[in-house]
C-alpha cells in the first residue's frame, strides 16, 4: 500500500552537508507518520528522526540533534532529511519509513513500510 524511494545519498567529506529525500506513493486521502533510520556495517539499525503528519512534532536521536533537520512536503508526498556538519560516524545506509498512524515513534518496529535505503559515506 505504501512505496518509499530514498535518494540523495553519496560520498562527502566531513563537515559537508547533504539532503536526503524520500518519495512516497501512498493511499489517497491518508495521513501517515514518517521517519528516518540508519544502519552502519556491523551495527544495529538505529533511529535518526521522525515527524508527524502536520510537521508540528519532530524527534531526533541525541547523536544528530542540532545537526540534522527532518521535514516533509505533503503536497509532494516527500520526506526530507537535511544533514549538516556531517561526521565519519554518520556513515550508514539511511532508510525512510512510514506508517498509517498519527504519532511518532523511535522504534523501527512501529513502521510497516520501508524504502530500499540510500548510502551515505562521510570521509575524514
Amino acid at each position: 500500500q505504501v512505496q518509499l524511494v530514498e535518494s540523495g545519498g553519496g560520498l562527502v567529506q566531513a563537515g559537508d552537508s547533504l539532503r536526503l529525500s524520500c518519495a512516497a506513493s501512498v493511499r489517497t486521502s491518508s495521513t501517515y507518520v514518517m521517519g528516518w533510520f540508519r544502519q552502519a556495517p556491523g551495527k544495529e539499525r538505529e533511529f535518526v528522526a521522525t515527524i508527524n503528519w502536520s510537521g508540528s512534532i519532530t524527534r531526533y536521536a541525541d547523536s544528530v540533534k542540532g545537526r540534522f533537520t527532518i521535514s516533509r512536503d505533503n503536497a509532494k508526498n516527500t520526506l526530507y532529511l537535511q544533514m549538516n556538519s556531517l561526521k565519519p560516524e554518520d556513515t550508514a545506509v539511511y532508510y525512510c519509513a512510514a506508517d498509517y498512524r498519527s504519532y511518532t515513534s523511535a522504534s523501527y518496529s512501529a513502521y510497516n513500510y520501508w524504502g530500499q535505503g540510500t548510502q551515505v559515506t562521510v570521509s575524514s
